[in-house]
């Protein structure tokens, strides 16, 4: 074939796995699919038939009707693909050879490879799926013979330009290896108890987006892929300019505000006022129509509403013009591929100019039990590096793990990561417990270094005064600075 032929793309049908393929499957090539039962092969297979306008399905182990029906609660409509059943008859159970179990017309695979290169000559499809190809290994008589009827027909559907995608259900690292080797591209699909990925292995004459990616199957509407996010790949300059939360106060401490575009991390414990200060930042920013959206992994958007009424800061006006966005976000549904596929159409479709995660504590159980901090920290740099990229105003909430003693700047230990660091605290004075805020780090700009008092009520979010006679303030019991030790 021509060189501009075999360059050629054919989508997957597979919503995402294109961009992991660089831009589909190249015609003519056949890709093996392999994975354990129920990881969704022959969900993928099927949607890549369906996305042609003509298919052949070839398969060995579900009846024609029960295939088409099962396709279409996925939301696949099969119609336009013809498919060859080559499953056993249920007759054969009944029969005398049934009770043999070394049949030799088991082993005689020939016969099937005859009939799916003729219904190839009768159909002329432009895309193919066998589904499983290890089905005709077990048929035919010994691996040789497996390996020259299949190299023959991966040839020969090259020659008329037929893409291929075959699935199959390797049972030891061997075979793998050797179906893998009749391939052009191999995608390995891997499943545990909540949770699906997918991952290319091999791709002859095309580069691929490495790792391994969510892949999703839901009810309605099949198969979906979400690929690792890949900060270098995105840009957009924007202006660098100080942007204010509206407090006089507030913006003073920070120096004048946190520059657009930056990384800031809000730390504190429990109930100090962190949610609360997200809230000034995301009122400030849809008042200046930079449009933020704040995830809430940890309350729900009603809630978040109704306090920010209640405070003083309401958003109500400002959500149902569609200027400030809030997104509830059920951790233990959602892995990090797709929140940040999530985030990626906020701001490349939506136009968000600041994102609130809050909290980072919620974000940690999106990893589906993959709670190490190596993995933590790796899904939120890729995140953040991606919104400085793009010029977004990042906050992320973090919480403390104690209520005073030794002050920490992060719990999870994702400090580097930031810009700016903002703590809040609580502090015991003359016996009262009071809050205070500060500013750790300012990477872009100069910024008080004093530590102030904060309250929070009816009227909003009121930075006051330095604390002022004090000292030890972050151990949270701090003691006057004109007594001794």
């Amino acid at each position: 074939m021509a060189d501009s032929v075999e360059r050629e793309r054919v989508p997957s049908g597979t919503p995402g796995l294109d961009a992991v393929l660089h831009g589909g499957f190249l015609r003519g090539q056949t890709t093996i699919v392999n994975g354990g039962p129920g990881t969704g092969k022959t969900v993928l297979a099927l949607q890549f038939l369906a996305a042609g306008e003509s298919g052949l399905y070839v398969g060995f182990e579900e009846r024609a009707d029960d295939l088409r029906r099962n396709a279409a609660t996925l939301g696949i409509d099969l119609s336009s693909s013809t498919i060859l059943d080559l499953s056993e008859s249920e007759s054969r159970f009944f029969t005398e050879q049934g009770y043999s179990l070394l049949s030799p017309e088991e082993a005689e695979g020939t016969e099937l490879i005859g009939k799916i290169g003729d219904a190839i000559d009768r159909e002329s499809p432009d895309r193919l799926v066998i589904d499983p190809l290890t089905e005709l290994r077990a048929l035919l008589p010994d691996e040789y013979q497996f390996r020259r009827h299949i190299s023959s027909l991966v040839n020969a559907l090259k020659e008329r330009s037929i893409t291929t995608v075959c699935t199959a259900q390797a049972t030891s690292e061997n075979e793998e290896r050797d179906i893998q080797f009749l391939g052009d591209a191999s995608i390995e699909i891997r499943r545990t108890t909540d949770h699906r990925s997918l991952e290319v292995t091999k791709f002859r004459g095309s580069d691929y987006a490495g790792g391994r990616h969510t892949y999703r199957i839901r009810s309605g509407t099949g198969g979906h892929v979400y690929p690792k996010l890949v900060p270098g790949d995105h840009q957009d300059e924007r202006s660098r300019e100080q942007v204010g939360s509206g407090i006089e106060s507030l913006d003073s401490l920070l120096g004048g505000g946190i520059q657009r575009g930056s990384v800031t991390v809000i730390s504190g414990p429990s109930g100090v006022g962190k949610s609360t200060l997200a809230t000034v930042f995301l009122r400030a920013a849809a008042q200046r129509g930079d449009r933020p959206q704040g995830f809430l992994f940890e309350e729900l958007a009603a809630d978040f509403q109704y306090r920010a009424r209640q405070l003083g800061l309401d958003l109500d006006e400002l959500i149902e013009r569609d200027q400030l966005l809030l997104t509830e976000i059920e951790s233990l549904t959602q892995s990090p591929d797709e929140f940040a596929a999530m985030v990626r159409d906020s701001v490349e479709e939506d136009g968000v100019g600041m994102v609130v995660i809050d909290g980072i504590s919620g974000y940690r159980l999106a990893l589906r039990g993959g709670d190490s901090q190596t993995q933590l920290t790796r899904e939120l740099h890729a995140l953040c590096r991606y919104l400085k990229r793009m010029g977004v105003t990042t906050l992320l909430l973090d919480e403390a793990s104690t209520v005073t003693g030794d002050l920490t700047a992060t719990k999870d230990q994702i400090s580097y990561l930031a810009d700016n660091i903002v703590f809040l605290r609580y502090v015991e004075i003359d016996g009262e417990i009071q809050k205070v805020i500060g500013v750790l780090k300012k990477r872009y700009g100069d910024f008080e270094r004093t530590i102030r008092n904060v309250e929070i009520g009816a009227d909003g979010l009121t930075v006051g005064p330095s604390v002022a006679g004090y000292q030890g303030v972050l151990t949270g019991v701090p003691r006057r600075a004109d007594e001794g030790d």
